[in-house]
């Protein structure tokens, strides 16, 4: 056999083992049997929960099976691959393929928490230094949104604050797509920009951070918020929507009083919408709190803290005087920003993630 194969069968025997596919197969039957009880249906939450549950296992043991089947065919191809130039040429696309089959499937593998398969919270503020800063995080909300659309997830604009001359002071976006939360997780930092400044007249270089953070969307069932707990002010939006945002105070902060968590949301064109948004919002903060301090219990989280400013980045982005930009956590680097900058930042999150597996 083809030691290329060889290896990636290996591999793949491995990987199959360790997410106990046959466990699951068992699983499901299990599962299919609960929905087809009728009684399921007195207790919708419940319900609900298995649905997801079963949606879940179905779609992973149908990975399993089309990459059992892939390898399958591979074996056959490989056995056949020299009588034929066409077969070789077939042979060897479909080994790329398994391969790059197999990286993703082992990236899913290390999102193994519940969370991780949930849709994400992203936010994003820029440090301090004015228009620099406000202009970087624009820069990073448009490659998150460009990663969005590469990895054909859908998204929507919680909360939207414009620059005072240009970028924006404050972005939320909901992510909505399968494991983003798994992915995006791997953004939470400051981020760190070097470059000719386009707003200094002397062209002179510039650092600028910009902070990212991100959660995973909680549901009314994960975290109950009481409304003694909150302070809920109203004011008017400072950003354009029109005489009717301006005139009336359609912005809603909320303030939940125990942890001193603050949420505001101007985005929307009334301010029960504003409200929902940005309880919306607390709701998932509160829930990744949760799940830190259900984390630090087990001694497996390292908490995260410092200023948005030098020594904290995660990550720093230079296009002046060479153009690089790198992971401090993993060392993963690429020369190409341009590409980095239009979205394609999955090297960085695949090599986050199987470091903090190891």
């Amino acid at each position: 056999m083809d030691s290329r194969l060889a290896a990636l069968k290996e591999d793949y025997r491995k990987l199959r083992n360790f997410v106990q596919i046959e466990e699951k197969k068992k699983k499901l039957l299990e599962l299919e049997e609960e929905r087809k009880n009728p009684d399921i249906w007195k207790n919708p939450d419940k319900a609900r929960k298995i649905n997801i549950e079963y949606k879940a296992i179905s779609e992973e043991i149908r990975a399993y099976e089309e990459m059992d089947n892939l390898l399958q065919y591979l074996i056959e191809l490989e056995e056949m691959k020299e009588e034929d130039e066409e077969l070789y040429q077939e042979y060897e696309k479909e080994l790329k393929n398994f391969e790059k089959k197999l990286k993703d499937l082992k990236i899913k593998a290390t999102l193994n928490r519940p969370e991780d398969k949930k849709n994400a919270i992203l936010s994003i503020h820029p440090g301090a230094g004015g228009t620099e800063s406000q202009d970087w995080a624009q820069m990073l909300m448009r490659m998150y949104l460009r990663w969005i659309e590469r990895k054909g997830y859908k998204h929507k604009i919680l909360n939207f604050q414009p620059g005072d001359e240009a970028g924006i002071k404050d972005v939320t976006i909901l992510v909505e797509g399968p494991y983003a939360y798994g992915y995006l997780k791997a953004e939470r930092g400051v981020h760190r920009l070097v470059r000719i400044s386009p707003f200094d007249a002397s062209r002179r270089r510039h650092t600028s951070f910009a902070s990212v953070f991100v959660y995973p969307e909680a549901e009314e069932v994960e975290v109950e918020i009481k409304e003694e707990e909150l302070k809920i002010d109203t004011f008017r939006s400072s950003g354009p929507g029109g005489q009717h945002m301006q005139k009336n105070e359609t912005a809603v902060r909320i303030t939940h009083i125990p942890t001193g968590i603050v949420v505001t949301c101007q985005s929307e064109r009334s301010q029960f919408q504003n409200k929902q948004t940005a309880l919306k919002i607390l709701r998932s903060r509160l829930y990744e709190l949760k799940l830190e301090e259900e984390k630090a219990k087990m001694g497996d989280i390292e908490k995260e803290k410092g200023d948005i400013g030098w020594g904290h980045q995660i990550r720093s982005y230079v296009m002046h005087p060479y153009k690089l930009v790198k992971d401090h956590r993993t060392g993963y680097e690429t020369g190409n920003v341009d590409a980095v900058m239009d979205g394609d930042i999955d090297g960085f999150i695949e090599a986050f993630l199987l470091k903090a597996k190891k």
